[in-house]
C-alpha cells in the first residue's frame, strides 16, 4: 500500500489516518501513479510512504476509508486499486512446499530462478506465452537442458499464423529446448531430487525444477467486497474511474474502454507505466482520459517482436515480409477490418501501427503490402 502523505506516528490514537491518495499495490502500476500524483503537485520523486508487509482487508467507498490486517484504517480522498494478480500454480501435489517449483512474477521469483539455475541439470516451464517462452530461452541460453511443455500443437500458433509458429518453435528447438506441445500439466509431484510433471493423456515430465508461466488469476476480490463492479477485471471509465465516487483502478486488474480497440483487459509493461501515470493524475484532480493504446513486445534468441491489437492465429491474416519469417508485418483481419499487428524485427512503429487499428472496414488488403514495413526498412 502506498501513500502520499508522512507516515503515522506509533502509538496515534485509533482513528483513521487521512491521506490525500492512497495506491493499493505495490507494483508497477503503483510506482507509475505515484509519479503521476507528483506530476501535478510538484514534489521530488514521489514523496510517497511505502507500508510493506500489509494487505488491505476492506474498503468502504462511502466513508472514503479502508482497513489493513495491521488492524488500521485509513481515510482517503481518492483510492487507485492496483492489485495486479496471482500467478496461476500448478496442480503438483507437494509444490506449495518445495523450493523446486515456483511460479514468476516478482524479484523473489527471479532471485529464486537464478538461484535453481545454477545448480539444476534440468528445468521445465509450464506455458508457451510470453512469460514461458522467454523464461525457456533465458534458461536455455544460460547453459540449462530445458523443457517447455505448452497446450498448443505447435508454439505459437494460437498468435502467429502457420508458416510463423513453425518458425518460432523452430528456433527453440535449434537453441536446444525440448518441446512437449498439445498437452497441458494436469499433475505431478514434487520431491526432495526433483519434480514429476504428469500431462494429459497420462506422459510425464520428469525435471529438477520446474517453473509456471502460466499467466494471473486477476485479484478483483477487494472491488467485488466493496460493491464495485467487476467483469474480466474492476469495470472502469476512459477517466479509469470505478462506478464508485474516488475509487480508481488501474494496471492489470482493470477493464478499460481503449479508443481504438474497445473494452478490454491488459496485462503488459506499456499498459502499466502509462495507465498508472495517467491515474495518478487523475487521482490528484487532472480529470484527463485514457487515451493511449498499449503495445506489447517479446525477445527471444535476438528477435524482437511487437503488437498492438488482437493477435489469434486463428484470424485472416496478410504477410508483409521484408525478409521472409525474418523481418515484417503480419496484419490479422476479423470482419473484413484489420483488428492486429505484429512487427516482427520492425522498430518504432507502433504508431503506424494504430493508425491501420483506427480505419475502418471494408479492408484494402493490397494497400496494406508496403504501408508500414516500407517506411520502417
Amino acid at each position: 500500500m502506498t501513500s502520499a502523505h508522512p507516515a503515522p506516528t506509533a502509538g496515534a490514537a485509533p482513528t483513521p489516518i487521512a491521506y490525500d491518495h492512497v495506491i493499493v499495490g505495490g507494483g508497477m502500476v503503483a510506482d507509475a501513479a505515484a509519479r503521476g500524483i507528483r506530476e501535478r503537485d510538484t514534489a521530488d520523486d514521489t514523496g510517497a510512504v511505502v507500508v510493506l508487509r500489509t494487505r488491505v482487508t476492506a474498503l468502504r467507498p462511502d466513508a472514503h476509508e479502508l482497513d489493513t490486517d495491521a488492524g488500521d484504517t485509513y481515510r482517503y480522498g481518492t483510492v487507485l486499486i492496483a492489485t495486479g494478480g496471482t500467478p496461476v500454480a500448478l496442480p503438483i501435489e507437494g509444490g506449495g512446499a518445495s523450493d523446486r517449483v515456483l511460479t514468476f512474477r516478482t524479484a523473489g521469483d527471479y532471485r529464486h530462478l537464478r538461484a535453481l539455475a545454477a545448480q539444476a541439470d534440468r528445468i521445465a516451464v509450464v506455458g508457451g506465452g510470453y512469460i514461458g517462452s522467454e523464461l525457456a530461452a533465458a534458461l536455455v541460453q544460460q547453459g540449462v537442458d530445458t523443457v517447455l511443455v505448452h497446450s498448443t500443437a505447435t508454439l505459437g500458433a494460437d498468435v502467429f499464423p502457420a508458416d510463423l509458429a513453425d518458425h518460432f518453435a523452430g528456433m527453440f528447438r535449434d537453441a536446444g529446448v525440448e518441446l512437449v506441445g498439445g498437452h497441458e500439466v494436469v499433475g505431478g509431484v514434487a520431491g526432495d531430487a526433483g519434480v514429476r510433471l504428469d500431462l494429459e493423456g497420462g506422459a510425464t515430465v520428469v525435471a529438477d525444477a520446474v517453473v509456471s508461466g502460466l499467466g494471473i488469476e486477476v485479484q478483483t476480490e477487494l472491488a467485488e467486497s466493496s460493491g464495485i463492479a467487476t467483469g474480466d477485471g474492476i469495470v472502469v471509465d476512459a477517466h479509469l474511474r470505478t462506478d464508485r465516487a474516488d475509487v480508481f483502478a488501474a494496471g492489470d486488474v482493470a477493464e478499460y474502454p481503449d479508443r481504438i480497440l474497445g473494452r478490454r483487459r491488459v496485462e503488459h509493461v506499456d499498459n502499466a507505466e502509462q495507465m498508472g501515470r495517467q491515474a495518478g493524475r487523475n487521482l490528484a484532480g487532472a480529470g484527463e482520459e485514457y487515451t493511449h493504446t498499449p503495445y506489447y513486445y517479446s525477445v527471444v534468441f535476438g528477435t524482437r517482436y511487437e503488437a498492438v491489437g488482437t493477435l489469434d492465429g486463428s484470424l485472416e491474416t496478410v504477410d508483409d515480409w521484408v525478409e521472409p519469417l525474418e523481418r515484417g508485418v503480419v496484419y490479422y483481419l476479423d470482419d473484413d477490418r484489420v483488428v492486429g499487428v505484429l512487427l516482427w524485427n520492425i522498430d518504432d512503429r507502433t504508431d503506424a501501427a494504430r493508425a491501420v487499428l483506427t480505419e475502418d472496414g471494408p479492408v484494402d488488403r493490397d494497400a496494406l503490402i508496403d504501408r508500414i514495413r516500407e517506411e520502417a526498412s
